[in-house]
């Protein structure tokens, strides 16, 4: 298992039906494209906060 360290973070707004804007610097950072596949994990903590974890699907094949 792999352990991360926070990097970085940066605060997103919600829009219209729910929809994040992943600012452009952290989609590069993250090699972010059009078309890719997001994994989204929502934990909870004992006393009942959550979180939402994302991360980029495995690299899908270049054309």
């Amino acid at each position: 298992m792999a352990i991360y360290r926070t990097l970085y973070y940066t605060d997103v707004s919600v829009g219209v039906g729910g929809r994040i804007t992943i600012p452009q610097d952290m989609r590069d950072d993250l090699k972010i494209a059009e078309g890719d596949s997001l994994t989204v994990r929502v934990e909870e903590t004992s006393d009942g906060n959550r979180q939402m974890v994302v991360w980029r699907a495995e690299e899908r094949e270049e054309e």
